[in-house]
């Protein structure tokens, strides 16, 4: 059984709809001022990185955990962004404060707290390693997966200050 294909004037229609929905989440600033704010953490994340340990390694710009929180980053630029943009008393602000507190309290508790472990059975592991055939045991644990309180504190105050910036000086 054939299904029948849409006529060319309505999948025109279609693609036309698409093609404006795209367009008005393009210039949706409550999208774009967080994500370019992602984006500024994780380079800022990926510089600090590679001053510390003296190389470049491209998976720095791209991995969490570390400083500073991109992950708070950008939910403080959302939250400001709503501020800014439906006011500080409305129910969607309301709404991405509580999204931002429960990502940050994640980001420095519960994700912290696996950093830990994991940096822990990695020691387990080296001391497996001295015992064991090298191939039994395969690579170490990402170590660096939460943030402490700081980073996010850090992450939090680059999100707020880019969202504000970018919303109180670029034209409506």
């Amino acid at each position: 059984m054939k299904l029948p294909l849409p006529s060319t004037r309505r999948a025109g229609r279609l693609w036309k709809e698409s093609a404006g929905l795209l367009l008005d989440i393009l210039a949706n600033k409550i999208i774009i001022v967080p994500a370019c704010t992602w984006v500024v953490a994780q380079l800022l994340k990926g510089l600090v990185r590679a001053t510390r340990s003296r190389r470049l390694d491209l998976s720095f710009f791209v991995a969490s955990g570390g400083m500073p929180s991109s992950h708070s980053a950008m939910v403080s630029a959302l939250a400001t962004a709503v501020a800014l943009t439906a006011g500080a008393g409305s129910v969607v602000f309301a709404v991405s404060v509580i999204v931002a507190a429960v990502v940050m309290y994640d980001a420095a508790g519960v994700r912290w707290a696996v950093s830990q472990q994991a940096f822990i059975l990695n020691r387990v592991v080296r001391e497996l390693r001295l015992r064991r055939p090298r191939d039994e045991i395969e690579r170490d644990l990402r170590e660096l997966i939460g943030h402490t309180p700081f980073q996010v504190i850090i992450g939090a105050a680059l999100g707020i200050g880019m969202s504000w910036i970018w919303l109180t000086v670029s034209p409506p």
